[in-house]
């Protein structure tokens, strides 16, 4: 794969609008562009965007990727444990088994979501306000801030689930709940006056394995301003781009993607194209090239990719002799 840093100049493309006049004044009465909202609808320009030299490295925690085979046979023999795979300044990611009959504590946390995606297994979720649902095998739930939530083992097997919350924060319980004791913290009793919901983009449960069987293009079911998962379909494709393509970078931030359908292969610059099955999490570290595909002759995949500051509108860095895409 050619060197990521041979590129000195990388494309800072916020959208496909076309390009204003040079001044940056646009037509009469909508002001100039950069007076505008924020968001990925701005005009392509090229720029200098800083890269770490060397790449920003992987550690124990945030890899390139980990497979959800050598989890679970890690664990082999164990009835119930956590395997953190995610841990950066915004999220705190784990694979967890509960036992037959196992019950989570009730808990929330007071500013951001949690969500998960099941594995394998049944787990009823319970969140304020929503019907208690019995999720099985493909299923996502999603709890808004300040909702409380409690997971349950259903049948007689175990459940296997990704779970996503917020990075080094402490979490809130209701009145009669007992909080779980974190050393450093007490917990005392507040009120509240707020509450957390949902919208046209963010729903409590959804079927990803049911959507990916569809002809549906993209979806988000998790969306605000400091958290987002999009669903990002793979179509078939029958080989790979060429290394030389690299898709994009970001900057100050991990693009973190779980396959929860098909099979992905993402190329990260430093560690050529990685293969993706079913269950496997996959990560692009800061600043690192990066692009996301099906694997070949493999059918249709979708990744579920895990970032911060979507709302907003993030940043994607592309090479200035490529088109802007992934």
């Amino acid at each position: 794969m050619k060197s990521a840093s041979a590129l000195a100049v990388v494309a800072f493309v916020l959208g496909t609008a076309p390009v204003l006049a040079q001044d940056g004044a646009s037509s009469k009465g909508a002001g100039n562009w950069w007076s505008q909202a924020g968001g990925e609808n701005g005009p392509q320009r090229t720029v200098w965007a800083a890269q770490k030299n060397p790449e920003t490295a992987y550690g124990k925690i945030n890899r390139p990727i980990w497979h959800i085979a050598d989890i679970l046979k890690a664990h082999k023999g164990q009835a119930r444990w956590e395997q953190k795979v995610l841990l950066n300044r915004d999220f705190d990611g784990r694979y967890v088994q509960m036992a037959p009959g196992d019950k989570s504590k009730c808990l929330f946390y007071a500013d951001d979501r949690a969500w998960g995606w099941v594995y394998s297994g049944q787990l009823k979720v319970t969140i304020d306000g929503q019907e208690p649902k019995v999720l099985p095998k493909g299923w996502v739930f999603n709890v808004a801030p300040r909702l409380s939530y409690c997971l349950e083992t259903v049948g007689n097997e175990p459940v296997v689930f990704y779970r996503t919350t917020p990075a080094n924060q402490a979490p809130s319980y209701p009145e009669n709940e007992t909080p779980t004791p974190i050393p450093g913290w007490k917990y005392v009793k507040a009120k509240i006056t707020s509450t957390g919901g949902y919208d046209s983009f963010n729903m409590p449960f959804f079927n990803v394995d049911e959507y990916g069987a569809s002809d549906r293009k993209g979806e988000r079911f998790l969306y605000d301003g400091h958290t987002s998962s999009n669903l990002n379909i793979g179509p078939p494709i029958t080989q790979l781009p060429p290394d030389t393509s690299w898709g994009h970078f970001h900057e100050n931030m991990q693009e973190v993607w779980l396959n929860v359908y098909g099979q992905v292969c993402a190329l990260i610059s430093g560690e050529g194209v990685v293969h993706g099955q079913y269950g496997d999490l996959l990560n692009a570290n800061e600043e690192r090239w990066h692009r996301a595909t099906s694997c070949p002759n493999t059918g249709r995949s979708i990744r579920m990719a895990i970032t911060p500051r979507s709302k907003e509108g993030q940043v994607h860095y592309f090479q200035t002799d490529q088109p802007p895409g992934n």
